[in-house]
């Protein structure tokens, strides 16, 4: 007697798709910058980002973004991972954003998947959030700049939702209500944070941009369009004060310091 050939076909069927679900909830890993023969970033035109879209070959891809920046292999490579540099409008300051290309092979030639950013916020600088046209009616406002005290923010290093201080809530929930109030016109706000000069440069980097994406959440929250709201984190660079003595962290030198401890708010809008 033959065996019933459902139920193996039933197991075939119920395997690939939990593969596929696998597949769709692995996480997107980035290779530390570090690593990369270029050990910052490289410049690259906008457009040139842009134009890298599922379905374009291996040599298509070089010919927009180049070689890939890091080591990744010869045979059989299916990710290519780059770091560019961006400017963020504000004199020569830059930021240096990962991005890695997937690529799937398709009747034998591998063609790109998808793309990722290891910051999503980085696709801001390729695609910037489209400007509403400004009516004849309303009045373009002068750019407004809010600094906040990142000591009245959060608790001392703390950067995420849960070291946030209650009044440091309070107080982005009323600058959220002051922007609605007061621009009916968004065109965009800049959320920026700042570290002072104790510890290294690549932990008051990611501490600076943590605080700044609290803010951002906070503001979201508050019923600010996150469409409108980019957020970036500038390290220990730009600094209020810089005539504080010392180098270790005393209670003098981290109170000196305290003016560089901040998040700035710019807003760009009309009545």
């Amino acid at each position: 007697m033959s065996k019933p050939i459902i139920p193996a076909v039933l197991a075939a069927v119920l395997l690939a798709v939990a593969s596929c679900n696998a597949f769709a909830a692995e996480e997107i890993k980035f290779p530390e910058l570090k690593s990369s023969y270029l050990k910052t970033g490289d410049f690259v035109g906008p457009d040139h980002v842009r134009r890298v879209r599922p379905g374009l070959s291996k040599d298509q891809v070089r010919l927009e973004l180049g070689n890939p920046h890091f080591d990744e292999g010869i045979f059989g490579v299916s990710e290519w991972d780059y770091a560019f540099n961006f400017y963020t409008g504000k004199g020569n300051d830059q930021v240096t954003c990962q991005m890695k290309v997937r690529f799937a092979r398709v009747e034998g030639q591998y063609r790109v998947e998808s793309t990722h950013w290891k910051n999503p916020d980085c696709a801001l600088f390729v695609q910037p959030p489209e400007v509403v046209p400004v009516a004849a009616s309303p009045t373009l406002l002068p750019p407004q700049k809010v600094t906040l005290n990142a000591d009245g923010l959060f608790r001392f290093d703390g950067s995420g939702p849960s070291d946030l201080l209650p009044e440091g809530r309070e107080r982005v929930a009323r600058l959220a209500a002051d922007i609605r109030a007061n621009f009916k016109v968004l065109h965009y706000v800049t959320v920026t944070g700042y570290t002072d000069r104790l510890g290294t440069d690549a932990y008051n980097q990611a501490l600076s941009q943590a605080r700044a994406n609290s803010v951002r959440d906070l503001l979201v929250q508050a019923g600010i369009d996150r469409s409108k709201v980019r957020a970036s984190g500038m390290g220990k660079r730009q600094p209020v004060v810089s005539d504080c003595e010392g180098t270790h962290a005393t209670p003098e030198l981290v109170r000196c310091l305290q003016p560089n401890r901040r998040v700035e708010i710019d807003v760009v809008g009309g009545t």
